[in-house]
Parts: C-alpha cells; sequence; structure tokens
C-alpha cells in the first residue's frame, strides 16, 4: 500500500515529473477565505457563515454532497440592533469539495423537551440553554438520517444524549428518545457522542467528557438508541487531572487500509491549549493503544498529538485546535476537522480542515496547512531545496483558565509563551542545512527524513498545500517524532 496515492496516480505523477528538468517553483494563491471574521459574525450575516462560527464540527459525506453540523456557538463582536434575527439550534453547512461552504442554517428551531425536561428536573429547575456537539449517521435503510445531539447543565456532569430521525442530510429533523442520560449520581457524564460500526454490523456510540473520562455504549441499529435501555457503557479513557486536563470529544473511525479502529480525542481547555490525540485498537468499542502501547483507559497522557495551538511565520496563531471530526471521501482519503481559535481574540472560531495521512507505521497525522483543494503532486530530491520553517507540534501546559480574556492590542503572543512557534531551517542541494540536521527524500515513498546528532525524525509525508500565511502554493511535511508528537514543516522559498 503506498501511504499517499493510489498506486495509478503515483505512476502517472512520477513519469510527468521526471519530464521536467526544473525544481519546483512556489506559486502565489490567494486564501479561499480570511482567518478575522469580525464583519459577517453577527447573526444578521449567516448567509456568510460557512467557514465561521464552526464549534465541535463533525462531519458526514452523503452523495454528492459533504454534510457538516456544530454546535451553535457565535462569535459577537458587538450587540445587536434592532431585532434579533431568528436563529436555531445546531448549525448545518454543505460542501462539494471541502472547500466552499454553504451555511443552511439550524436543525431545531427550539430545544426538544424530553432532553431539556431530564436536565432541568436534575439541575434546580435550570434546563439547557443550548445544544452541544451533533453526530449525524445514515440508519441502516439508507433512506433515513440520524443525529446524536446533547443537552447539559454546563460544568455539570447533567446531560442527556438524545436521538433524531430526518428523510434527509438537511432535515427535518423529529426527536426520537433519549439514549443515555446522566447526572452528578453517575461516574460519567454524556455529551460530546459519535458512533462507530463495526465489521459485524454492531453500532457503538463513544461519548463522555472530563467527569469520569470517555465512555463506549451499544446501540440498537433498528432504533438507534442504547440496545439495553438504561446501560451507560463501559470506560474507554480517562486522565486523573481532570481540572487541567480535560478529556471530551471521541471520535473513532475504521480505516480499512490500515486494518484498524482509530481514537481521536481532544484534551485540555478548548479556548486554549485544546490539542487532538490519537490511539488505535482491533474493535470499535476498544480497548485503545497509543503510541507506546499504553491502554488509554488506565493513563494520565497518551501520544501521538496531532495538532496543538501554533503560529508560523507571517500570522498571529491558533488557540483551541481541537474536538475534531474524521471523514473519508470513499477513495481512499481521510480529513480531519477541527476548531480554530483566532489569537489573541479566542473568541473566533473558524474551520480547519487538514488531509490526513498514515505513517510508514500506521500512525495518523494531518497536515500542517488546511486544506485548500490544492492538487496531488510528486516531487524529485531537487524539490526540497529552500527555506522552510518546522514546527516541533508539542503540548503545551494546560491552562487551568479556560476562558482567559482577549487582548486589546492583537500583539499579545496567543497562549503567554506556550503556543508551537515555528523555527526557520534552510534545506541546502547538498543535503545539509544551515542548522544541525541533514537531510535525505525518498522519491519512491515521498518520505522526508531529518537526523542529527541527537535525534533522527524519518517518514515526514511530503505533499503540496497551500500555505495559508504567506499565500502561496507550496510543498508541506508532516509526520511523527520518536516521542509520538506531530512535525510539522512547509517550504516557504
Amino acid at each position: 500500500m503506498n501511504i499517499i496515492f493510489s498506486m495509478p496516480l503515483l505512476a502517472l505523477a512520477a513519469i510527468m515529473a521526471s519530464c521536467s528538468s526544473a525544481p519546483y517553483s512556489i506559486e502565489h494563491e490567494d486564501n479561499p477565505w480570511a482567518d478575522d471574521y469580525a464583519d459577517v459574525a453577527m447573526p444578521d450575516s449567516m448567509d456568510a457563515w460557512g467557514t465561521y462560527n464552526v464549534h465541535d464540527p463533525s462531519l458526514r459525506k452523503v452523495g454528492d454532497y459533504y454534510y457538516m453540523y456544530s454546535t451553535d456557538a457565535v462569535y459577537m463582536p458587538r450587540r445587536p440592533h434592532g431585532k434579533w434575527p431568528k436563529t436555531g439550534f445546531l448549525q448545518m453547512r454543505r460542501s462539494a469539495d471541502l472547500v466552499n461552504w454553504d451555511f443552511l442554517g439550524w436543525a431545531f428551531d427550539s430545544i426538544p423537551g424530553e432532553g431539556a425536561k431530564w436536565v432541568a428536573d436534575n439541575n434546580g429547575g435550570r434546563g439547557p440553554g443550548n445544544i452541544w456537539a451533533p453526530y449525524m449517521i445514515p440508519a441502516p435503510d439508507g433512506k433515513t438520517f440520524r443525529i446524536y445531539y446533547c443537552l447539559s447543565a454546563f460544568g455539570k456532569p447533567t446531560s442527556a444524549i438524545s436521538l433524531a430521525e430526518a428523510p434527509s442530510p438537511e432535515g427535518p429533523w423529529e426527536h426520537k428518545g433519549i439514549v443515555v442520560r446522566t447526572n452528578a449520581e453517575t461516574p460519567m457524564n454524556a455529551i460530546d457522542p459519535s458512533v462507530a460500526i463495526d465489521a459485524e454490523g454492531r453500532y457503538w456510540m463513544h461519548y463522555g467528557s472530563y467527569f469520569g473520562g470517555l465512555y463506549c455504549v451499544e446501540l440498537d441499529p433498528a432504533t438507534g438508541l442504547a440496545k439495553t435501555e438504561g446501560d451507560l457503557g463501559h470506560l474507554v479513557c480517562r486522565r486523573a487531572d481532570y481540572v487541567r486536563g480535560n478529556l471530551e470529544a471521541p471520535e473513532i473511525i475504521y480505516v480499512p487500509e490500515q486494518g484498524r479502529y482509530y481514537y481521536f480525542g481532544s484534551y485540555d481547555p478548548l479556548m486554549t491549549t485544546y490539542n487532538v490525540r490519537a490511539a488505535r485498537g482491533d474493535k470499535a468499542e476498544g480497548p485503545f493503544n497509543d503510541f507506546f502501547g499504553k491502554e488509554i483507559s488506565d493513563t494520565t497522557s497518551n501520544f501521538p498529538i496531532l495538532t496543538a495551538p501554533y503560529r508560523f511565520s507571517e500570522h498571529v496563531g491558533w488557540a483551541g485546535t481541537g474536538h475534531c471530526g474524521v471523514v473519508t471521501d470513499g477513495e481512499g482519503r481521510y480529513f480531519m476537522a477541527h476548531q480554530g481559535r483566532l489569537a489573541p481574540s479566542y473568541q473566533m472560531m473558524d474551520l480547519h480542515l487538514r488531509e490526513m495521512f498514515f505513517t510508514p507505521d500506521g500512525w495518523p497525522v494531518v497536515s500542517p496547512e488546511r486544506y485548500a483543494g490544492t492538487p496531488a503532486q510528486v516531487f524529485a530530491d531537487k524539490d526540497m531545496a529552500g527555506d522552510w520553517e518546522i514546527i516541533r507540534v508539542i503540548e503545551p501546559e494546560a491552562k487551568k483558565d479556560a476562558m482567559p480574556e482577549p487582548s486589546s492590542d492583537g500583539k499579545r503572543d496567543p497562549l503567554d509563551g506556550k503556543c508551537n512557534l515555528s523555527i526557520p531551517l534552510s534545506l541546502m542541494a547538498d543535503g545539509s542545512t544551515d542548522g544541525d540536521w541533514k537531510w535525505e527524500f525518498d522519491p519512491e515513498t515521498q518520505l522526508l527524513s531529518l537526523k542529527s546528532d541527537n535525534e533522527e525524525i524519518s517518514g515526514l509525508i511530503v505533499h503540496q498545500g497551500h500555505d495559508w500565511e504567506l499565500e502561496q502554493r507550496t510543498i508541506l511535511a508532516t509526520g511523527l517524532d520518536s516521542r509520538g508528537r506531530s512535525v510539522w514543516a512547509k517550504r516557504v522559498k
């Protein structure tokens, strides 16, 4: 198996590349959309929300379209003037290319009553003010679509995950029942659902948060509800310190090319040091083991780490890079979507959608840059020579304060020095660099390796992509170091 392209495309691209003696040329390419969306953030500009106000995204391809669902979180830089535009609950979007998204509106015009009553009855009469973290999946009949969503008392384990169905991914959605419900007496929190189907056709819903960890419960495929009424499932993942070590938003996918189920979870506070980590296993319901072979139900920190707050040069940087959804195009390509909070305001929530690859050892990694529809390209040794920026994506120290005050001058470091910053590195044509590293590139596998006296980083997956900071088409690379931390690189000149 080739880790990047199907064999016919690779062979064709290699022939085309061999016909050209000129090295790769970086070209200007406009960004598909701006990062700062303050001018269209308010509900009276909702038609322009394609990639804006995206929080807790989940994705599914149905026919020719990708559908995305997200929590109804909105950045409001000012108070609205006049009558507040009519809005609803749970945002819906649609895209044909994973780059340009149409905002379709809201799944519900009111909060469904059954789950709201559970929360109110267990929260001193105070019901939920919003609906969180939707997840859509087709029903077994192929004609009905199910959306799972959660209602919660903020900051408490008093929650309910409910189910609604519709004849279309765009609705209209009809409430069908509560799947799991939790309160102060249960060891888990019923939020952030996702559903995986195993090889035997069994349905497994993963859910949970820092209140007790992540759990998995089997569903009845016929109804979409819990197979056994009242069953809350079994523990899948936990951490020791849930004050600074937040844990939530499980996503499990099966990758047939790898023959494994992959777990993705989000760690640490959502507005600051939010980051995505992965594990893998042989069953959809777990157990899952991390980069070092540790079972994630019995450890305090897991690797590999795929995303974390970062800043390339010529940009203010991104915080809150977590709560991911993963989607496939059905032809062997995978993409991860997650929120990114634009520093230093932290309140703007942009969609970050990155292509996902798998290392030679079968671990998922994501592109250092957001996907912009850039076509695939095969490279030669000579294309690597140039000026690069590299980010070592390490986990920042978790901040207890999950709701920091925005910077008023726009100059403060996005995470008070805890952001992953890029460093420059020039790759010379002879395999040396302007630092302590030497580099090698394998044209057959399209893998780049860096080696110093103290460390070797091998198997960086090279691919063509869009540089959002410098607005140009360029060469990108992504992979893991020996400690299970992502390494991101892009050629800037």
